[in-house]
């Protein structure tokens, strides 16, 4: 079935064309074509039904060469468009507008004013940004994504010396943690963040290479490892944060830098900030008699936990005083100490929970030892029965001082055991006796004499917010791999990941919700580009309720449904 036309030469010279539906049948062997219906002249004919009843047969029938946006263009009767673009584009709107609100772009803004560019480094440092919490991956790659996969507000095109170019601009900005200060006095008035408490700890990071770097000012050094993974160069990272979980500062350390020697710097530099009364938080790993001396300098106070196994005498004293527990949570109770020697405030938490695991996990211990150690003793019996130039006994000898040796040397049951003088081991009772003590406890001492009990553990508890935020940070963040070997551009590195760090958790801050869970849901979110005869119009799919409520409570417009419209 085909449309026929032909033709008719009027007597003036003019030519008229009109068309029919016709189709072809064979007859006596030769094809007769057969008019269906006369559809009139061509320039009288309904095109645009014609059209429709064409897009309602390929509706229906289906064809494989069709054009379905041209189609739609058909059925609708209006002109054909073509999707032209699409990325994602919800989560970079969010990103963005907690960037323009917490005043990170004025920071960067006003350290790179007088250097003229041809591309905006602060539109660069921000894609950066929000690669990092959006989709994580390197330089290289985060420049590709920019320019195909993402909208970045007024960042059309960006290349990878774009984005290394932004990097040393950011650790020239902040030289003395300007950009960092600058940042955090935002956020604090803005969320209203308490920083009477700030939380300090340590973390490192490893690079997969085979030495560290030579020279007395080195930065990619073997140290201790808090990944596990001694035999590879790291550097140590510090941060700071609120109890909120907000990150206020960074820093960065050569690999063999240890906790006892950064916590001066640390202190020296938020003091710079003149916060007011400000109570450090740290860790087991900080309590130096000269570390915590320190953090009283100019007024200042800590709260830091204590080691208990290490023998010191202060701490035996404590442990030895009787006292009354006062309950503070189903699972915390809670005893201050005071010792008349100093003016240090102590306090024990008791976690009954934690009391009941630690045992339990001793007599798992003590009862793994004693099995071997019996089944190493009669072995021995029998293998005694056996005469003395026996081979047999001499290699069955050597395999059991083997196994007591690999008992004696194992990380974990290793603790519960001491060596006799005939060379035999045995459980070491007097050390089970004193963990006994300590089962589901931890010391804290802190020199404020204003704060409770009570407040001293909760603050140490929520130190549990920077080993979060580092947890984040290797996780979601993907701080590693490091692919960078120059020292500001690790740096730069590890800023970059800290901002990202920082819109998350204000994000989640105010949301209520998990960085991953607000990112899934807002990056179903994509900007269209739709071009045809008519012209290019970009808009944004529609949001969905679960995507208003996260802007709604981060009072955050959302993005526009038609962002440009270009007429031809």
């Amino acid at each position: 079935m085909f449309l026929r036309f032909t033709s008719r030469t009027n007597a003036d010279g003019s030519v008229v064309r009109y068309v029919a539906l016709a189709h072809n049948r064979r007859v006596d062997g030769r094809v007769k074509v057969d008019v269906l219906m006369n559809l009139g002249r061509t320039d009288q004919v309904d095109v645009a039904g014609l059209r429709r009843l064409a897009a309602s047969i390929n509706r229906h029938y289906g064809d494989a060469h069709t054009d379905p946006a041209a189609e739609s263009g058909v059925v609708t009767g209006a002109a054909p468009l073509e999707v032209i673009d699409a990325r994602t584009s919800g989560s970079v709107w969010l990103l963005e507008q907690l960037w323009q609100r917490l005043d990170v772009a004025a920071a960067v803004r006003a350290a790179t004013d007088a250097r003229r560019f041809t591309t905006n480094m602060e539109r660069v440092l921000f894609a950066l940004v929000a690669n990092r919490a959006v989709a994580p991956m390197s330089k290289l790659s985060a420049a590709e994504w920019v320019r195909e996969d993402a909208a970045v507000p007024s960042l059309s095109t960006m290349d990878d010396d774009h984005a290394y170019r932004a990097m040393d601009l950011l650790v020239d900005a902040d030289t003395q943690g300007r950009v960092q200060e600058a940042v955090f006095f935002a956020v604090a008035n803005l969320l209203n963040l308490e920083v009477d408490l700030l939380f300090f700890d340590t973390t490192s990071t490893y690079f997969e290479r085979d030495t560290e770097d030579d020279g007395d000012d080195a930065f990619r050094r073997y140290g201790h490892s808090k990944d596990h993974r001694a035999d590879l160069p790291q550097i140590v990272i510090g941060l700071a944060v609120t109890k909120e979980g907000i990150p206020v500062r960074c820093w960065c350390w050569p690999g063999n830098s240890n906790d006892q020697g950064v916590l001066a710097e640390v202190r020296d530099d938020l003091r710079d900030w003149k916060l007011g009364r400000v109570i450090t938080v740290v860790d087991r790993g900080f309590t130096s008699a000269d570390n915590l001396a320190y953090l009283r300098r100019a007024g200042g106070h800590y709260i830091a936990g204590m080691r208990m196994r290490d023998g010191n005498p202060l701490v035996e004293q404590v442990l030895a005083r009787q006292g009354r527990y006062q309950q503070v949570r189903d699972n915390l109770r809670v005893k201050e100490i005071r010792l008349d020697a100093t003016d240090i405030r102590f306090v024990i938490c008791h976690n009954p929970e934690q009391a009941q695991r630690d045992q339990a996990q001793r007599d798992e211990a003590i009862a793994r030892i004693q099995a071997e150690l019996a089944r190493i003793a009669e072995q021995r019996t029998r293998d005694a029965q056996r005469p003395r130039g026996d081979k047999a006994r001499a290699r069955n000898e050597a395999a059991h001082v083997r196994a007591e040796c690999a008992l004696r040397d194992h990380p974990t049951l290793g603790r519960w055991l001491t060596q006799q003088t005939n060379g035999r081991l045995k459980v070491n009772a007097g050390k089970v006796k004193t963990e006994a003590r300590l089962d589901g406890k931890y010391l804290i001492a802190t020199s404020d004499p204003h704060i409770s009990a009570e407040d001293v553990a909760l603050g140490y508890k929520n130190l549990l917010e920077a080993e979060r935020g580092f947890r984040d940070l290797k996780t979601q963040l993907l701080l590693r791999p490091v692919f960078h070997r120059l020292e500001h551009r690790i740096r730069a590195h590890v800023l970059i990941c800290w901002l990202a760090l920082l819109l998350t958790r204000v994000a989640e801050r105010g949301s209520n919700q998990t960085w991953r869970n607000i990112n899934r849901q807002l990056g179903r979110i994509t900007q269209v580009t739709l071009a045809g005869p008519a012209g290019t119009v970009t808009q944004t799919t529609p949001l969905n309720t679960e995507q208003k409520a996260i802007y709604q409570a981060l009072s955050i417009r959302p993005p526009a449904r038609v962002t440009t419209f270009n007429p031809n």
